[in-house]
């Protein structure tokens, strides 16, 4: 018997790569997946035209948004040429949790609160990016970005 195979009986049938079927998607990649689907709607993209520039199916985009399939690093790279983002971009917004988890190091997201709602999600968000892109001037769009945050920062101020 190979080495390899006695390796395989001492383990035993349990010991199978990937996750238990009942177990459901992994938090990294439903996260992963989140970030792909946010990227992509804010540039007005649909899940067919973004599978036509990876040569997937657009199921297969919807399996990734969910997070029911992993997206291997090579995939996530050409995702995110394709997005025009870095790749870091889709990990945004995670923190790790703290210890006691099952998995060392295990994710999970930060939640908006419950009656908010997450804002990156709302038809006015969606919008207002898509017209900010839509001026062509950078010193104009740095203005308007200085603009927004400074009322932001007020309004902020005005609560405290």
């Amino acid at each position: 018997m190979s080495a390899l195979a006695e390796a395989k009986q001492k383990k035993g049938a349990s010991a199978k790569r990937g996750r238990p079927k009942g177990d459901g998607p992994n938090p990294v990649d439903i996260h992963v997946g989140s970030r792909v689907r946010l990227r992509r709607t804010l540039l007005g993209m649909s899940q067919e035209k973004l599978a036509q520039a990876i040569g997937l199916t657009f199921q297969q985009i919807q399996k990734y948004e969910r997070g029911a399939n992993r997206i291997g690093a090579s995939r996530l790279h050409e995702l995110s040429q394709v997005l025009d983002v870095p790749v870091s971009f889709f990990f945004d917004d995670m923190t790790y949790a703290s210890s006691g988890d099952a998995v060392a190091g295990a994710l999970h997201e930060e939640t908006p609160p419950p009656f908010e709602g997450d804002p990156l999600t709302k038809r006015e968000t969606l919008r207002l990016v898509r017209a900010y892109y839509r001026i062509k001037s950078p010193a104009l769009r740095k203005r308007i970005f200085d603009l927004t945050q400074s009322l932001a920062d007020e309004e902020d101020a005005g609560e405290s």
